[in-house]
């Protein structure tokens, strides 16, 4: 029986060779590594860096690749056209947003909490909530726009006409003539504080660890009557590379685990 192959050019057949040995090697690359891509507020930095390190660490050869901004940022990145399996919000306005367009693959799920707190210098211009109006403090928070700057906004109007503090009803806009900067995501507002560019700022309860790592800080804790829970959701996304791995991280976020490491960042339960 006549050998074709031997028939074929010498050339011919290393090339054919040399092309069937890259597929293979390409397909063994792809089974073995995939990457997911995660959007995530910035105020998740901490909690969500560890949460990728024990789901890689249970997915070998999974790498989770992390990036984080203000909500409201991120979510423009996805109606940009950015390749995304995960989006982790820190309100839930912005994953609306992306649902009413038809950008979300799932039922986006609730997988945390948070509250707001005042950090003040220590300094000593800021020691009480009060303290917030009083002219010539220098303050900052986020945009109006970024999800801890309408929930602080929001926390002032509570807190305005708040008779158990002797508060008056022009409390919040008092306040808000003394702002020097408004950031674009949480992290400013605090890098702003421990820099001691300003008397005080507001941020999330789960800042203030961090708060306390970047300076010396005082926290005002902003009473519970006046305060928000600022709810957290995530979903996968309809054009996710990587559905299958981004279901998965998702449900890891979820699990018992998943909580821990959340509760042991300052966050609370869904």
């Amino acid at each position: 029986m006549p050998n074709h192959f031997s028939q074929i050019p010498f050339f011919r057949r290393i090339t054919t060779l040399c092309c069937c040995m890259l597929l293979f090697m390409a397909a063994c690359n792809g089974d073995s590594e995939q990457t997911l891509q995660v959007l995530a507020a910035a105020s998740l930095t901490e909690a969500f860096i560890n949460i990728a390190e024990e789901f890689e660490a249970q997915n070998p050869g999974v790498k989770v690749e992390l990036n984080f901004g203000g909500s409201q940022r991120l979510r423009s990145q996805i109606e940009f056209g950015a390749k995304v399996d995960v989006f982790a919000s820190a309100d839930q306005r912005q994953i609306e947003l992306l649902e009413d367009q038809g950008y979300v693959h799932n039922l986006p799920v609730i997988f945390a909490s948070n509250q707001l707190v005042v950090v003040s210098s220590g300094n000593g211009r800021v020691q009480r909530i009060e303290d917030l109006a009083k002219p010539g403090r220098r303050l900052v928070i986020a945009q109006k726009n970024v999800p801890v700057g309408a929930y602080s906004r929001e926390v002032l109007s509570y807190l305005s006409g708040e008779t158990k503090f002797g508060l008056k009803p022009s409390f919040k806009e008092e306040v808000l003539r003394n702002l020097v900067s408004e950031e674009p995501n949480v992290k400013f507002v605090v890098q702003k504080v421990a820099l001691g560019e300003v008397d005080a700022g507001i941020v999330y309860q789960t800042d203030v660890t961090i708060a306390k790592e970047a300076g010396s800080f005082a926290v005002i804790p902003i009473p519970s009557s006046a305060n928000v829970k600022a709810k957290y959701p995530m979903a996968v996304l309809e054009e996710a590379p990587e559905k299958k791995l981004a279901q998965s991280f998702l449900q890891f976020v979820l699990s018992t685990k998943g909580q821990l490491v959340l509760t042991e960042h300052g966050f609370t339960g869904p």
